[in-house]
């Protein structure tokens, strides 16, 4: 049985280039990786990852967190010139996604050109802003504070696009007199493939913008309006999911006329990527932690935001909402316990690889069943929690090894999901299994284990949670 799979297997991936293939493409914020999948079997075929290397330094300091528009492409570019021709010449559909809450402005269709080059024809950026990120933190608290609030029901913070623009109107203004649009950088791509004027952008990426109402799919224009925010910059919406145009050119050996997507958020399409049925939740620990499921058709957000609550409510798909509590904290927990370790071994005059530190810690947990000793593992605060730092308790002489503070310190990091969203609220909501994915969770057996025993609901592991794939399974499922 199991070689007729594999022969299966081996004919499958023999006739893809002669099927129809969908292009997955993630800018993600410090790579951009592109799959092409089998539209039928919905198999990988191909995939390349590229890392951008765009950040930029920023006259405005350490606060702002700006990348080169042309590095990201140029990136892009190589991930497609690295697939094979025949596969390429095969696509027809292009899904798109991104990082999410960041903003970049240029001229309308001036502000990319086409060219020929050693990947074939591209688009280059031309006179574009450089990307501001959704790690920029020039929209601290107080300058939040002077902006009028928004009808939505998710809150405004810095790196978010609309407050991002409001910034550079009162520090800047300058800066915006060259250009006519914004939108995110994938929004950017879709608009240069398609040759669009003026952007589309999903409900993905406006409710990451700020200022934009999901329930009624809209800009908040007469609040923009009243506060002087040049609302001619807004992108038109367009419900995710939709084909937002077809390629104007060959694309690096792409076909001219292949359907492009919207451009969808990256954390919306890693969830598509994992949740294989509407009754499984997400749990994805990598640097922080998310933990998702999908809502009711039925279910609608609150009018207004509630900064106190640990789960917030992102658009997904066909009208639906993902319940997502998004934890500051998650394998930057154990990053940052490893560097603690080199960082006293180093002042006792001793060199010790990082992933030395990390095997030692896991195995030396591994052989600890379980341990009194508590650990508080908030560091990072949370966005709910702010002022909630990090703490240890119940310390005991016979509770102090190696083993026994890193599991108390994987139990720690599952414990701060479960209390920001508890396994009763997921079972309550027809959950039926969480889909584990992330490469903190998925290489730290410990952190499985104490993740096992926190929630009780069966738990079925996959390797990453995938944007690029996501976007591309999107693509293949909308008709």
């Amino acid at each position: 049985m199991q070689h007729f799979q594999q022969v299966l297997q081996l004919k499958v991936i023999m006739q893809a280039p002669y099927a129809p293939c969908v292009l997955g493409l993630d800018l993600g914020t410090s790579s951009v990786k592109v799959v092409l999948l089998d539209a039928v079997s919905r198999a990988v075929v191909h995939s390349q990852t590229q890392e951008t290397k765009a950040e930029v330094s920023s006259p405005d300091g350490e606060q702002a967190r700006e990348q080169d528009v042309g590095k990201i492409v140029s990136a892009l570019h190589y991930c497609i010139a690295a697939m094979p021709k025949e596969h390429l010449r095969r696509v027809t559909r292009i899904g798109v996604s991104g990082q999410m809450h960041g903003v970049m402005m240029w001229k309308g269709q001036e502000g990319c050109k086409w060219q020929m080059s050693e990947a074939g024809l591209t688009f280059q950026p031309v006179e574009t802003s450089h990307l501001v990120t959704w790690q920029d933190g020039r929209c601290n608290h107080e300058f939040l504070a002077t902006l009028p609030q928004p009808d939505s029901h998710l809150n405004l913070a810095t790196g978010f696009g609309c407050a991002t623009i409001f910034w550079y109107m009162k520090n800047r203004p300058q800066v915006l007199q060259t250009y006519n649009v914004a939108g995110t950088i994938h929004d950017y791509v879709v608009a240069a493939l398609c040759g669009h004027d003026k952007p589309l952008m999903s409900a993905h990426n406006a409710a990451s913008w700020g200022y934009f109402n999901t329930k009624s799919g809209t800009w908040n224009l007469q609040i923009l309006k009243d506060s002087g925010f040049p609302i001619c910059w807004l992108p038109t919406i367009m419900e995710s999911g939709k084909i937002a145009g077809k390629t104007t050119h060959e694309w690096c050996g792409v076909p001219e006329g292949a359907e492009v997507g919207v451009a969808m958020g990256d954390f919306q399409c890693s969830v598509y990527s994992c949740m294989s049925e509407k009754t499984d939740a997400v749990l994805n620990i990598s640097t922080s932690a998310q933990l998702t499921f999908a809502l009711p058709p039925t279910f609608q957000p609150p009018d207004h935001p509630n900064p106190n609550s640990s789960v917030a409510y992102f658009p997904y798909l066909d009208g639906i909402y993902l319940a997502v509590a998004a934890a500051l904290n998650g394998g930057n927990i154990m990053s940052s316990f490893v560097g603690m370790l080199k960082q006293w071994m180093h002042e006792f005059g001793l060199e010790v690889p990082e992933t030395i530190i990390y095997c030692q810690t896991i195995n030396s947990a591994l052989n600890v069943d379980q341990t009194d000793l508590g650990v508080q593992a908030t560091i990072f605060g949370e966005r709910h929690l702010p002022g909630q730092l990090g703490s240890i308790t119940n310390i005991s002489p016979s509770n102090l090894s190696l083993g026994q503070m890193t599991r108390a310190l994987c139990r720690g990091i599952i414990e701060n999901l479960q209390a920001m969203l508890p396994c009763q609220r997921l079972v309550e909501s027809g959950v039926r299994r969480i889909v584990g994915s992330g490469s903190a969770l998925t290489r730290n057996q410990v952190l499985r284990q104490e993740l096992e025993k926190i929630f009780t609901l069966p738990i079925v592991y996959k390797e990453t949670a995938d944007s690029a794939v996501g976007v591309a399974l999107v693509m293949i499922d909308r008709k």
